[in-house]
């Protein structure tokens, strides 16, 4: 279940479910499911205060622009949740290209399965392969990292939980609640200010991020 654009959208619309949106309907309003991603968005407040932060304003604002759209979850800031069902739910090595690259995205392994011998997480870049037990969360960014997970054993089940917010939506709400097309045909100028600052964003993203120091001064 997301909130998102899509090619030719002007303006951001929850993704329909089709056939399955009863089911997406009762997965949201699930309890454990509320406790999951509460708890989630809580972690990546207390781990990356600071890129916690510039998600909540732009999720703020968008809410605050498009009150239509709701919130999955009442107490998390990440704007879209998959629901991974298994029996054995495993993925490629990949990058998730359209979140923001210095963005994180939260992880939650479900299902009934031994760690040590499967469903572990593996980031390439890094050259770890993670034990990854069933109730365990990790936040990462998903977009700079590759990364994917081991499949378990036969007769196992292995599901997951995630949650995410596009880079689609930042940039529209940077754009002044604008997609990039209408925001170069209505100002031209506030248009090439914006372009101006893509070279650096990474500077900026870089600068979000906190050491081990600065978490342990607010702890």
């Amino acid at each position: 279940m997301a909130t998102g654009t899509r090619i030719r959208q002007h303006v951001p619309s929850r993704l329909d479910g089709g056939i399955y949106a009863p089911l997406l309907l009762r997965l949201l309003k699930n309890s454990h499911f509320i406790c999951l991603a509460t708890y989630a968005s809580a972690a990546f407040a207390l781990w990356a205060p600071k890129v916690y932060q510039y998600y909540k304003a732009h999720d703020d604002a968008l809410h605050s622009k498009h009150r239509h759209l709701g919130r999955n979850f009442p107490k998390s800031v990440f704007t879209s949740a998959a629901f991974n069902f298994g029996p054995n739910v495993w993925t490629f090595r990949h990058r998730d290209v359209l979140n923001i690259p210095f963005g994180w995205c939260a992880v939650q392994a479900l299902g009934h399965f031994d760690p040590v011998h499967g469903g572990h997480l593996v980031l390439w870049d890094l050259d770890l392969v993670i034990e990854f037990p069933p109730g365990a969360t990790i936040l990462f960014p998903s977009a700079t990292l590759s990364h994917s997970n081991l499949p378990v054993h036969p007769g196992e089940q292995h599901a997951s939980f995630t949650q995410y917010t596009a880079s689609g939506l930042f940039r529209y709400v940077d754009n002044g609640f604008r997609t990039e097309g209408e925001l170069v045909l209505e100002d031209p100028a506030e248009y090439k200010r914006i372009c101006g600052l893509k070279g650096t964003r990474w500077e900026m993203g870089i600068g979000l991020l906190s050491s081990v120091e600065e978490l342990l001064e607010l702890a």
